[in-house]
């Protein structure tokens, strides 16, 4: 699932490319991924609308329009966002440009596009077909219960120390589960648990509740650390997720723990990485700086 860093990314290039331009049609080959309003009051209500800007909350991506709609896409688990040209040829999107969506197999899932004003097109790539689309007003946004619930976003300014310190100790639980709670810090997933965690030197089984000051001071900074370098390298492609181009990020090239099973630990401590579920995921620990 794309994380924090990898929304953060196409969010930002959305505000590159589609930003102040008009929506003017929709094209999708499954009605059941808008959620809200119903599909025939959503296209009436999209249509000619104008795109404000782009921001992030968690991993939720919101659309301001005018006229105080925003258009909100959760792309979940193997959904991406796409801008370029296509053409519909048997009710199939076939891409044309950029070239990284016609060579690029995990950009050829397109479920809902729409059409823009300077001719190209925003398409939403989603092979399991889990992701969600919605439009509601503006001012409902955070009236809603899945945002109401969100925890902290761990790059604000306002997210010090101590507030992380009383967000993480406010819980009981194995600490790699508890920084992917959604609603205990917002927008960490499973490759970034693993990463902060390795940098911080601390087992993804320890629990939160016993950890120390020192343990929690360097998760915090590692969270910071971990996330803005994968931001800097336009997210992690080791699956689905490509750039709002359709290209690959880079931080997988970067990785130190996620799925390094059976790999020699980089800081030369003679450990070889494992690999355990924790709560149905997996985890990626160096068994020799994480005990």
């Amino acid at each position: 699932m794309p994380e924090l860093p990898e929304v953060e990314t196409i969010v930002r290039d959305l505000n590159k490319n589609v930003k102040g331009l008009k929506i003017t049609g929709i094209w999708l080959d499954w009605k059941k991924i808008i959620r809200f309003p119903k599909y025939k009051d959503f296209v009436k209500q999209i249509k000619n609308r104008k795109i404000l800007k782009a921001r992030r909350r968690a991993k939720y991506i919101f659309i301001d329009l005018n006229e105080n709609k925003t258009l909100i896409i959760h792309q979940r688990i193997s959904g991406h966002l796409l801008y370029g040209e296509w053409s519909i040829k048997n009710n199939i999107p076939i891409g044309i440009s950029p070239e990284s969506l016609k060579i690029d197999p995990q950009n050829r899932f397109i479920r809902f596009v729409l059409y823009l004003d300077n001719g190209k097109q925003l398409g939403l790539s989603d092979l399991r077909r889990f992701a969600k689309v919605l439009l509601i007003n503006t001012n409902k946004v955070e009236e809603l219960k899945e945002i109401k619930e969100l925890g902290p976003e761990p790059l604000e300014k306002g997210f010090s120390f101590e507030k992380f310190k009383k967000v993480i100790c406010g819980k009981r639980g194995k600490i790699k589960q508890v920084l992917m709670n959604p609603n205990v810090i917002s927008g960490i997933g499973n490759i970034y648990s693993d990463e902060i965690l390795w940098y911080s030197k601390i087992h993804p089984l320890k629990r939160a509740e016993k950890l120390s000051e020192k343990d929690l001071k360097n998760i915090y900074s590692n969270v910071k650390r971990v996330l803005l370098a994968a931001i800097r390298a336009k997210g992690d492609s080791t699956q689905d997720y490509r750039t709002l181009s359709g290209e690959l990020g880079s931080y997988q090239y970067k990785q130190k723990a996620y799925q390094m099973t059976g790999k020699k630990c980089s800081r030369k401590d003679g450990g070889t990485f494992k690999r355990i579920k924790v709560g149905g995921r997996s985890a990626h620990f160096c068994p020799v700086c994480q005990k």
